[in-house]
């Protein structure tokens, strides 16, 4: 159970587990029973050259994909017939295949139900024709490439109709008068955000100290896949790939009752801990 220091906390998250597991994901997610995780929000390796501390991510793409296979089909067999699949990848301009190879590669283990595009950064130019810049992206210097200020969340499913709370991440309408101009709305003001989620990653000062992991994903990024999933649906939760731990807090902040986690380095694994206070 999770310990947590301030009164109000701990009552309220006094039925909340956690069970973060130092292994191999593959040998990890065998000895759990079928059918036993409602959702599953994660990001793979991306087979990119990132340092990490105990993984290799220079594989050769076809080992690399037959592994992706793998962890994979452990995901769809613990994964409850109307469960979820978030799946965060991303690739890098010389790589732009990755993501799809990858999608192609697992469509005989699930149905791509969404594809979300994480926005990273963004420009626009508002109504009085200002232009203004959010968010942060790593700047390539290239004649070739653009900045690559985007990732990839694909929405899997077993079946291709589990139903989401599109709503729960909704928005306001900007015009006012669609609420009454449109019977789906049911005169609320809210609307489904689609598939394009603007989350920048907050700014930090120092890495080594505030996010000790070379690719994490914000866990407001994991919140909204929960959310969307439904949280009064969601026992239980998984991320074979857990890194320092993000997606744990996610889950805490959504109330979601277990937690599962598996990470092979020692070192995330124990900052992941020291995070969620285990």
């Amino acid at each position: 159970m999770v310990r947590i220091k301030d009164p109000i906390a701990q009552e309220l998250f006094a039925f909340f587990a956690h069970d973060l597991r130092l292994g191999d994901c593959v040998v990890g997610m065998a000895q759990l029973p079928d059918s036993c995780v409602d959702i599953t929000v994660t990001s793979p390796p991306y087979n990119l050259g990132i340092k990490y501390g105990k993984y290799s991510d220079r594989e050769s793409r076809e080992s690399y994909l037959q592994w992706c296979r793998k962890w994979a089909a452990e995901i769809r067999r613990v994964l409850k017939g109307q469960g979820s699949l978030f799946l965060n990848i991303g690739s890098a301009p010389s790589s732009p295949m990755l993501p799809h190879e990858l999608v192609m590669r697992l469509r005989d283990v699930f149905v791509l139900q969404n594809v979300i595009h994480w926005v990273k950064s963004i420009t626009i130019e508002d109504r009085e024709g200002e232009v203004r810049s959010y968010g942060h992206f790593k700047p390539i210097s290239s004649k070739r490439f653009l900045n690559d200020c985007h990732e990839y969340i694909f929405h899997f499913t077993k079946t291709g109709r589990v139903e989401i709370d599109r709503l729960a991440i909704g928005v306001p309408y900007q015009d006012k008068t669609n609420i009454a101009r449109w019977s789906h709305t049911r005169g609320g003001d809210l609307r489904c955000r689609g598939n394009t989620w603007f989350i920048p990653y907050e700014t930090i000062q120092s890495r080594a100290k505030e996010r000790p992991h070379p690719a994490t994903f914000p866990v407001q990024l994991a919140e909204w896949c929960i959310k969307m999933h439904g949280v009064s649906r969601i026992e239980t939760m998984l991320d074979p790939f857990l890194g320092i731990g993000n997606s744990a807090i996610a889950a805490q902040r959504c109330r979601v009752k277990n937690f599962i986690g598996f990470e092979i380095d020692e070192g995330y694994l124990a900052e992941a801990k020291r995070r969620i206070d285990l």
